[in-house]
């Protein structure tokens, strides 16, 4: 089993070659420098999203999306969302995708799935399709 040492030492090697290996830190011409433009990266976005509040970030994003979609056009925003979709389906796996159709097919126009499990005393383990951290 390798060291952490070596690990790094490999990730360096790999990020000096101008491979991303840290996420959010593309651009960074080594392990290190990868991990200091991820860490500046998610504290400015967490800094911009404080200043335009929920509202306004949610805003920015969906600007963001439709300028996306104007530059690779219907097909390739189709194809985008497909690839996505395919990555989300290796994280969470069957049993995740299950679990989040659950509560899916509870919400309805007026309550979430979320609020509907709760009355209706559905117990859903969200753990089987949230994110989780590496």
């Amino acid at each position: 089993m390798a060291s952490e040492q070596e690990i790094r030492r490999e990730l360096d090697e790999k990020a000096r070659q101008g491979k991303t290996v840290v996420p959010g830190g593309t651009g960074g011409k080594s392990l290190e420098a990868q991990e200091h433009l991820a860490e500046g990266r998610s504290r400015g976005g967490q800094m911009r999203a404080e200043e335009l509040g929920h509202e306004g970030y949610k805003e920015l994003g969906r600007k963001g999306g439709e300028t996306r979609k104007e530059q690779l056009g219907l097909e390739g925003y189709k194809e985008l969302g497909h690839k996505g979709g395919e990555t989300r389906k290796e994280k969470i796996g069957q049993e995740g995708y299950t679990e989040m159709g659950r509560k899916g097919g509870l919400s309805t126009t007026e309550k979430s799935g979320e609020e509907r499990a709760a009355e209706e005393g559905i117990e859903i383990d969200e753990s089987k399709f949230r994110a989780k951290n590496k």
